[in-house]
């Protein structure tokens, strides 16, 4: 879904941007990883200084090479060859050296900012929160791509405005001791070109912005293909999604071309403003020569200086397109990081205490999210440790409320949880997710070792499921489960999980569905023998009888039957 379109605003080249770019590199500079980088960036920095000396060096070299030329003096020609053979070498080694560096640095940020990035997303459930916030498209995408453009785009920018600044000082005094008209000419050319450029492509940072949106969205439906393509078969759906995808090819294409659109505008004045750059110095400083004022090889030398210092000059002339997708990339990361430091909302009638070995609802109400709909009204239940507690809820909506305000991921409400911390409860949802991995560490609970295959094999064999580890070929072969296990099988591999983490409380969600009725009371003496006490949560129609159980009604009232 694409972001609205007041946040694109916020992608504009002002003090903000400015703000974040400064930000972004003292974070990087000032992080466990910025010796290093430091480090690198000094040795950089050297090599900068040194490819300027050499360029100022071989604008010399090529001033008297030429001059050789116009005199007919051989034995100089070959002498200026020779040098200008032995600067293009150490200028050519220099270059690819800083180019080699400049990459490992982004490397080392790249991985720095992602992982820190990814850290964020995924602790206090940033990802759930931002899975359910409309107002912010694609944060796949933003971490995978948008972190990698910023760190390369950040780089380049950095390096071109060190390089500029470097080249300014270098060859200013060469451009000045030859014309100080030219010099001054340069000045005011590069001033003009710069406006212009940024009139004519403003445009290009809400564009770009909403492109990588576009884009994204364009692959989130071809990925969601993928995963559903049997269902998608199955039910003959392949011309609604054929028109969804189209759908966004043409939003992609729309937005492309009036990128293009500006790109060409652009393109008009930048290009005419190159070529300008070559001929400026010739028209000044050629009368000179025919005034027999200055040599020959002048006139190569201030074409060489003067389109060093106009790239440095210039660089909102010559990058405009990158600084406007580095704009939008920068506003994009920044919405990204906002959502993930954001606070959850506060639900203050609605707590959660932690205290251990207690598992408690008082009083607690909880609704359905935007609705006034009553889930479940004024639950007062205690669970009593070692036990095994069925609630059978009449409205399916109710089960899942109950397991996610127990796991602090429901705000709707009112009243208290009293539960151990999170790592002493463990949920068991209705349809198994196992993450991709080896059988050992997906049996392996939350910072703990890995289990032995003693205690792998006991637990499956507890529970029937011994070829599980001959399905997965071993223990330690990586897998993504829903490809290579049935669902049942991988409702008994979590359940094995959980006997191997031994939770205080574990919820189980509608166990009857993956497994079938005649296995469920198997699997729970499974868990009682391992001292977990259970919270069963199911759904029923109609009158409850047989166990001893706790009854939601569609209305949200309870009853112990």
């Amino acid at each position: 879904m694409n972001a609205p379109d007041e946040t694109t605003s916020d992608a504009r080249l002002t003090r903000k941007t400015w703000h974040l770019f400064v930000s972004a590199v003292r974070n990087f500079v000032t992080s466990e990883v910025g010796g290093k980088a430091a480090m690198m960036l000094g040795l950089l920095l050297v090599l900068l200084l040194g490819i300027n000396g050499l360029n100022v060096v071989n604008s010399y070299v090529g001033r008297d090479f030429m001059s050789a030329i116009e005199r007919r003096d051989q034995p100089e020609f070959v002498r200026q060859t020779v040098r200008y053979l032995v600067v293009f070498g150490v200028l050519s080694t220099a270059t690819v050296l800083s180019r080699f560096l400049e990459e490992r640095i982004g490397l080392l940020w790249r991985r720095w900012l992602t992982g820190n990035v990814v850290h964020a997303y995924l602790s206090n459930r940033a990802y759930l929160r931002l899975t359910s916030d409309a107002s912010l498209g694609n944060p796949d995408q933003r971490i995978a791509e948008d972190c990698r453009t910023f760190v390369t785009m950040t780089l380049s920018l950095l390096l071109m405005a060190l390089n500029g600044t470097l080249t300014v000082i270098a060859f200013a005094g060469v451009l000045w001791s030859i014309s100080r008209t030219l010099f001054l000419v340069g000045l005011g050319y590069a001033a003009i070109g710069s406006l212009l450029t940024v009139l004519l492509g403003r445009r290009l940072v809400d564009l770009n912005y909403r492109q990588a949106d576009r884009e994204a969205d364009f692959r989130a439906t071809l990925i969601h293909v993928r995963e559903n393509a049997e269902p998608i078969a199955l039910l003959h759906r392949e011309r609604e999604i054929e028109s969804r995808l189209l759908s966004r090819l043409a939003a992609l294409v729309g937005n492309m071309k009036r990128i293009i659109g500006v790109n060409r505008n652009v393109g008009f004045f930048t290009t005419g403003y190159n070529y300008l750059i070559q001929l400026i110095p010739i028209l000044i400083v050629a009368p000179l020569f025919m005034r027999r004022e200055t040599e020959f090889g002048v006139i190569t030398q201030s074409t060489m200086a003067f389109s060093h210092l106009l790239g440095a000059f210039s660089l909102i002339v010559t990058q405009f397109p990158t600084i406007s997708s580095y704009a939008s990339v920068l506003a994009r990361l920044d919405a990204l990081a906002t959502r993930i430091q954001a606070p959850p909302p506060d639900a203050p009638s609605l707590v959660i205490i932690e205290e251990h070995g207690r598992l408690a609802y008082e009083k607690l109400t909880l609704r359905a999210p935007h609705e006034a709909r009553v889930l479940v009204r004024e639950l007062d239940l205690e669970v009593t440790p070692g036990s095994r507690l069925v609630i059978r809820c009449q409205d399916p909506a109710a089960r899942r409320a109950l397991m996610w305000a127990t796991a602090g991921m429901w705000s709707d409400g009112a009243g208290r949880i009293v539960r151990p911390a999170l790592a002493h409860v463990a949920f068991l949802p209705e349809r198994p997710y196992l993450p991709p991995g080896t059988l050992r560490t997906t049996l392996r609970g939350d910072n703990e070792a890995p289990p032995s295959d003693a205690e792998i094999g006991a637990a499956l064999a507890r529970l029937g499921a011994e070829d599980i580890v001959t399905n997965a070929a071993g223990l330690d072969v990586e897998h993504t489960w829903d490809k290579v296990l049935s669902t049942r099988d991988q409702a008994l591999l979590s359940v094995a999980r959980l006997m191997l983490g031994r939770p205080r409380f574990a919820f189980v969600d509608n166990l009857g569905r993956t497994l079938g009725d005649e296995e469920v009371p198997a699997v729970l003496q499974a868990l009682a023998e391992f001292e977990i006490t259970v919270v069963v949560l199911e759904c029923v129609n109609g009158e409850v009888v047989g166990e001893a159980a706790v009854v939601i009604a569609d209305d949200g009232s309870w009853r112990v039957v």
